[in-house]
């Protein structure tokens, strides 16, 4: 009993002030969130930021890495209760393969488009991905497993997609839905859309009710199979990367455990369920956990850093959202005709 009230002290000397830092932004986030309708992954990067000189403080720099890698997996993690078998069959069979349809060719696109933009493959599926799938989680999920040589080089990768895509879809939240009025989309056909190419769920839920609620409640079925694919493309992107160089401290797990609990949730979701209000906690769990380990990330991060990815690099993720769309838009144009 000693050895463990001893290893809790520890542990709590160790991690604690980085921990309550990257708590207390994600609650300035959410409270600037709240009044002013702003994202609230966007403001806990940016004020994560404003707050780097405390990464260089060592009483800091072992909590704000367990906040940007434990609490990371743990919010992806509980992301599998939201994900179900019926909530997938609901959909029906040509919708959800056109989900992962457009999900893989934008994922194939940002890795194969990546060189045209001066960036790696690692930097391209690192995009693609979080285009096609859930925005800043999955960018968070992706980064996880992709084994870069250089921690701070990944953390500052992850750090410019989430600012990247949280911009994007807070734009796409305002602009798809006059695109889907000016092509004479029903509300349904306005639904998949909008659920088929916003990246993250806050603003596809925006987008949709501001239409109307049967639009709203499509787009975030749509979406929330959009999040189901998380698990595979996290587990093919672990696998493609595993072999790319030798082994070592900070190279990708063939299976990582987050991934394998994700799995196990939405199994036991599919098969027996769990009571509506254990989805409900674990979603909010799962978005400050999120939300905590972003702004550590945030803290961690220099501006100079973000900027030395370049233009280019935001030129591959705007390419990335405008195929999404387009190929979304080409195939609901062939399925649901203007006014269908």
């Amino acid at each position: 009993m000693v050895p463990f009230v001893a290893g809790v002290h520890d542990a709590w000397r160790r991690y604690f002030r980085g921990v309550a830092v990257s708590i207390l932004v994600a609650l300035a986030a959410a409270f600037l969130s709240e009044h002013y309708d702003a994202p609230a992954m966007l403001l806990a990067i940016l004020i994560g930021l404003a707050l780097h000189f405390l990464s260089d403080d060592p009483r800091t720099t072992a909590g704000l890495d367990f906040a940007s890698r434990n609490l990371l997996r743990a919010g992806v993690a509980l992301l599998g209760l939201r994900i179900s078998a019926a909530l997938i069959g609901d959909l029906g069979f040509g919708l959800i393969l056109l989900v992962i349809a457009a999900v893989a060719a934008t994922v194939a696109f940002g890795l194969l488009s990546s060189r045209l933009f001066g960036q790696d493959a690692r930097f391209g599926t690192l995009t693609g991905g979080a285009v096609a799938i859930c925005g800043a989680s999955a960018a968070m999920a992706i980064a996880a497993v992709l084994g870069r040589s250089r921690s701070e080089e990944a953390e500052r990768e992850m750090a410019f997609v989430v600012i990247g895509v949280t911009m994007l879809s807070t734009i796409a939240m305002i602009l798809y839905p006059i695109l889907a009025d000016l092509l004479g989309l029903s509300d349904l056909a306005t639904g998949i859309f909008l659920g088929a190419t916003i990246h993250d769920v806050a603003q596809v839920a925006g987008a949709g009710f501001s239409v109307s609620p049967a639009a709203g409640e499509t787009a975030v079925f749509v979406k929330l199979i959009r999040v189901s694919m998380l698990a595979p493309v996290v587990l093919l992107t672990a696998l493609a990367f595993s072999g790319s160089r030798a082994t070592g401290p900070s190279s990708p797990v063939l299976f990582p455990g987050f991934l394998a609990v994700f799995i196990v949730l939405a199994g036991i979701n599919s098969l027996i369920g769990f009571p509506p209000v254990v989805g409900q906690l674990a979603g909010v769990l799962s978005q400050w956990l999120l939300l905590t380990a972003i702004a550590a990330v945030g803290v961690k991060t220099s501006l100079a850093s973000i900027f030395r990815v370049g233009r280019r690099a935001i030129g591959l993720l705007v390419a990335e959202t405008l195929f999404l769309a387009g190929l979304a838009l080409s195939a609901l144009m062939l399925l649901h005709p203007a006014g269908s």
